[in-house]
């Protein structure tokens, strides 16, 4: 299951690629249009800047912005970075993970199938194909 962290973190994103001119956007403009505590977006943002996706500026003028185009930036990877791996079980989760009846589980092929389907859905995901329509309306998507 997608956490609230992960949502967030998507709906931050969007609101950074729709709202962009080339300046910082204050978080507290983020928040106010998005609808989240200032504060929760405080841990998200870190997260965010930590893992790439995003600059931030501290004081006048700061904020946050992109560090790539709309179309540069994967829902999955968005996902991977808030929520860890995206993998269904374990024994897929972690390549360190031990399990016994690997060479014998009848469920395995069913879990790789699975975690391939996820993958490849939230992989081929960009960030500008969840952006509003031009006249404002909004994608076809609902974060």
């Amino acid at each position: 299951m997608i956490s609230t962290k992960g949502r967030y973190a998507l709906r931050v994103m969007i609101d950074l690629a729709e709202h962009r001119n080339g300046s910082f956007i204050p978080l507290k403009d983020i928040a106010a249009r998005q609808e989240i505590s200032k504060k929760y977006l405080e841990i998200i943002v870190k997260t965010m800047v930590e893992g790439g996706l995003i600059t931030g500026l501290s004081g006048k003028g700061g904020g946050y912005q992109l560090c790539r185009e709309p179309e540069e930036y994967t829902v999955g990877e968005i996902l991977e970075l808030m929520e860890g791996t995206l993998s269904s079980v374990a024994c897929l989760a972690d390549p360190d993970y031990i399990c016994s009846r690997k060479n014998i589980c009848q469920t395995l092929p069913m879990w790789e199938e699975y975690d391939r389907l996820v993958r490849d859905f939230f992989y081929n995901k960009k960030l500008s194909d969840l952006m509003s329509y031009p006249d404002g309306r909004p994608s076809d998507y609902i974060i």
